[in-house]
């Protein structure tokens, strides 16, 4: 079969549509007839495909013709794939046909991404991208499927929105269990909470402050997104056209809250999470909670935990911390900067949090002295939004028919092996762009990188999650001799001061531990206990073998948004893109087993690394 499917795919015969059409032909004529050496041709020999749910009930990327080879013969026959087709005119750039496309499983609907190049005079695919967006028979209740809202006509029986609301808000939780329990509030657990509730899958969000946002309110007041709008919206509900390109905290907490209740998610604040327990004979938790001073008993068969991208606060055991006669305490915890005005204060760390706090002491008057303890990325905000972000989450971008999910889909397509080849160009741009601000950063000391491969920020974040700072200020105020500069660890506090380890004592009235986080499998040890977390092992990163990310390679970030080696156990995080983005394919694969729709789970992600 392969050879009558040579001339079908030569490189460079025809349009970019007429090659993508003969690519999709060829390949779905391959799956169809289950040839799975004739579908494996079509690839190139160092290709990739990243699938999202829709073939492998699983985030998962393979890599090369045996990685792709293995796949279909596992789980080919089951998703039984057709009608493959390019939904917009491909596109052809430095010698890769790009294409968007769209396709059907024995379970839904997919969209995705194909990229074409010539290799050995034929069109072969370097890398796919294929996603489930739907569940057949299980669509979301819009667009020509939104539900009517009212009831015509007269009925002595008629329940209203609002009381129906009651009863729901009433008895779930207590007469009725829900389906999915998900643990944190923020705009992960709201992002999720609201997909499941378009699903019809009966679902119940913990947290707890006492209301949706305070998440964002409770933070240093100065606080703002660095990210920008154009990269933050949530599910269905994109943010106005008028809002600010980067919001202010308790903006983003009105939203939040706002959202919340907007979407009707199904919302417990003032609730604690005490502890989790998997009964595997049944399939269900038991999650012991106490919401606003009640203990309550929970029994999911679905359990997310929602806590962000990190784990609890790493706060560092310095000697004589006990002695410190100042205020102390990790940046999670900073109550802003209005009590230090005149004060000295020593911020340990020189990333995201330690520049915001640092920068927003100095406006309020203090004595700011960062410690650095290692390198760390800087990038200016200009540069990212124009060089980084601005063909993808723009108005430049939107300008140009880039709508939100086509940049979601877009960034996915990329495979995680090949991607920091596409960020080095932007950051070698950026290096020139800004030279004289980087000149001005290591001429007072400051340790700056590009990261291991020269990067930058956005491979770092998926990398380790550390090690860089979107500069909106303070890194000027760094440069410009502001903020002073210390270098090394800490040997010791004093009754007053901080004392590193080449003997540098810094007087402190105040000491901020901006020394991040841990995995987020230490809250499944909080919860279920020690062996569960190590079952799961740590979250986050890609096993790059870069600093803080340590290997094998993993291929995908680390027990996120997909099947773990518990049971019924999940974890969902990050920013608020990745919020948005893969709360879609979570809520999906809970939704196919509330349903009982068979998910065979290709590649489960073994456990290299305990936290």
């Amino acid at each position: 079969m392969t050879q009558t499917l040579d001339p079908a795919v030569r490189a460079g015969i025809g349009s970019p549509r007429e090659r993508v059409d003969a690519w999709l032909e060829a390949f779905e004529a391959a799956l169809v007839a289950r040839d799975v050496s004739a579908a494996v041709d079509l690839f190139a020999v160092d290709g990739f495909w990243r699938d999202l749910v829709s073939f492998t009930w699983n985030i998962k990327t393979v890599e090369g013709r045996d990685g792709v080879a293995n796949m279909l013969r596992e789980r080919l026959d089951d998703t039984d794939p057709s009608g493959f087709r390019a939904t917009e005119e491909p596109t052809e750039a430095d010698g890769v046909v790009s294409a968007w496309i769209a396709f059907e499983t024995a379970t839904g609907r997919g969209e995705g991404h194909l990229r074409l190049r010539d290799e050995d005079g034929r069109d072969l695919a370097w890398t796919l991208l294929t996603t489930l967006q739907e569940l057949t028979g299980h669509e979301e209740g819009k667009g020509s499927r939104r539900p009517m809202g009212a009831q015509h006509g007269a009925d002595p029986n008629r329940v209203t929105w609002s009381e129906q609301r009651e009863i729901e808000e009433r008895e779930l939780g207590y007469t009725t269990q829900p389906y999915v329990v998900i643990v944190g509030g923020g705009q992960g657990g709201i992002a999720l909470g609201a997909r499941m509730r378009q699903l019809g899958v009966p679902t119940l969000v913990l947290d707890k402050h006492d209301r949706p946002g305070d998440q964002w309110r409770g933070r240093y007041k100065s606080l703002c997104l660095h990210d920008p709008v154009w990269y933050d919206h949530l599910p269905y509900m994109p943010f106005p056209d008028n809002w600010p390109v980067f919001a202010p905290k308790d903006k983003i907490g009105d939203w939040l809250e706002m959202y919340t209740r907007v979407m009707e998610v199904p919302y417990w604040s003032k609730t604690t999470c005490t502890s989790a327990s998997y009964d595997e004979k049944l399939g269900t938790w038991t999650v012991e909670v106490v919401r606003d001073g009640e203990p309550v008993t929970l029994r999911p068969k679905q359990l997310v935990l929602a806590t962000g991208m990190s784990g609890k606060a790493n706060v560092p055991a310095f000697p004589g911390a006990e002695k410190f006669r100042g205020d102390q305490h990790h940046s999670s915890a900073h109550p802003g900067p209005d009590a230090y005005a005149g004060k000295k204060a020593v911020v340990i760390g020189a990333n995201n949090s330690a520049h915001d706090i640092c920068g927003a002491l100095w406006e309020h008057g203090a004595d700011v002295t960062m410690v650095q303890r290692s390198s760390t990325h800087i990038v200016k905000s200009d540069s990212l939004m124009d060089l980084g972000l601005g063909d993808l989450y723009s108005e430049r971008a939107l300008a140009d028919g880039m709508t939100t999910h086509k940049a979601d889909l877009t960034f996915a397509s990329l495979p995680y092996r090949i991607m920091h080849e596409f960020q080095i160009p932007i950051y070698e741009k950026i290096r020139v762009r800004d030279a004289d601000f980087y000149d001005r950063l290591e001429a007072v000391g400051f340790q700056h990188d590009f990261g291991d491969d020269g990067s930058g920020l956005f491979m770092k974040y998926l990398r380790r999650g550390s090690g860089y700072y979107i500069d909106v200020g303070a890194a000027e105020l760094v440069a410009n001799g502001d903020i002073a500069l210390a270098h090394g660890n800490v040997r010791e506090l004093t009754e007053n001061s901080v004392i590193l380890e080449d003997g540098t004592e810094l007087d402190a009235d105040v000491v901020v531990y901006a020394t991040g986080y841990g995995s987020m499998n230490g809250w499944a040890a909080d919860l279920m206990g020690q062996e569960i977390a190590d079952k799961v092992g740590k979250c986050w990163g890609l096993g790059s073998e870069t600093t803080k990310d340590p290997g094998p390679w993993e291929g995908e970030q680390r027990n996120m948004w997909k099947p773990t080696q518990q049971e019924a156990l999940w974890f969902h995080g990050g920013n608020l893109h990745q919020s948005r983005h893969y709360s879609l394919y979570l809520a999906l694969q809970l939704k196919a087993r509330y349903e009982g729709i068979p998910t065979p789970v290709y590649g489960l992600q073994e456990v290299h690394h305990l936290s």
